[in-house]
């Protein structure tokens, strides 16, 4: 009754097949113009994306977002302009043509010439607009993309000032004094937009200590019991691919004599850092030793999920 099923399927060349279709019947003209002769109306401005690097996971997932609600209003006969938008203007843009040219404060700029910098910083969003619009072509988000909105362009930022050309004609500007963020090396206010404030909020998370049990003996204490690094994270899910612990060479360690489990007369032994103890232990201990890190440095341990693939053939060391 069905048809088999290849398990092992090329997403690439299937991805590639599907685009070659649409473009070959041009399924996506067809889409952007359904609705043209609908009374119907839906209005959709996008928060344009900064046209600064490439775009990264968390732009496909909001591009998803948008592309799936405008599909769902077009399913529903609405007529839109589908146009995507591309943010050319801010202090980022800046600081990555900074970093091209090696400049190291904004005196570099007035050097090397204000309208020289301006056009290098027009000609990196040009260049990474069009990366986008590439990558979002292949996410299958379907815009008119040859109508993209700039923030940099000259019918913007026109519109922009006729806009406060007409407020202070209308007598409703007003010279005032706020508070804001100044960054001296960039000699400007900086936006809660540009130090990422919006939505952000300070919260606990909480702290894993971990045994990393180590592998053979240490000779300097006639206490024989189990030893182990004592490590301390507060990201569990990178344990999987561990593949070093790392000491301060020049801290002073200790070697601790405690109690394996609480209910338990069983002792082992474990290294942590001296200044860690009492933040680090809860009940009785004893400590056998003081050592430097560098003593510890090149100690090999066994890590906790060793069993998977990924760590066949890794030898678990600790490193400066």
């Amino acid at each position: 009754m069905f048809k088999s099923v290849n398990p092992k399927v090329d997403f690439i060349q299937l991805e590639t097949s599907i685009k070659n279709w649409w473009a070959e019947n041009n399924i996506v003209e067809k889409y952007l113009s359904k609705n043209d002769e609908s009374s119907k109306r839906f209005s959709f401005i996008d928060g344009p994306i900064t046209a600064n690097n490439r775009m990264g996971v968390h732009h496909a997932w909001g591009r998803t977002y948008k592309d799936l609600y405008q599909r769902f209003k077009t399913m529903q006969g609405y007529k839109q302009r589908y146009q995507n938008g591309f943010d050319g203007q801010g202090l980022w843009i800046e600081v990555e043509v900074e970093k091209e040219l090696g400049f190291k404060s904004k005196r570099d700029i007035e050097a090397f010439g204000i309208d020289k910098f301006v056009e290098m910083c027009k000609q990196r969003v040009i260049k990474f607009s069009n990366i986008q619009t590439e990558q979002s072509k292949q996410l299958a988000y379907w815009m008119d993309w040859n109508n993209s909105y700039h923030t940099m362009s000259d019918e913007n930022n026109y519109t922009i000032w006729h806009f406060l050309k007409l407020c202070h004609e209308k007598g409703w500007l007003y010279e005032g004094t706020d508070v804001m963020p100044w960054c001296p090396r960039c000699g400007t206010g900086l936006s809660e937009h540009e130090i990422v404030t919006e939505g952000y909020q300070e919260i606990v998370h909480p702290g894993l200590f971990i045994r990393f049990p180590l592998s053979g003996s240490n000779k300097e204490t006639t206490v024989e019991k189990e030893r182990s690094l004592l490590i301390w994270t507060t990201t569990p899910w990178t344990l999987s691919s561990n593949i070093a612990a790392a000491v301060n060479p020049e801290l002073t360690y200790v070697e601790v004599l405690v109690s394996k489990h609480k209910e338990s007369d069983d002792k082992e032994i474990l290294y942590l850092a001296k200044g860690r103890i009492k933040q680090s232990l809860k009940g009785e201990f004893k400590i056998l030793n003081e050592l430097k890190g560098a003593e510890l440095v090149g100690r090999e341990y066994k890590a906790p999920f060793e069993e998977l693939p990924v760590q066949k053939g890794i030898k678990h060391r600790v490193i400066a």
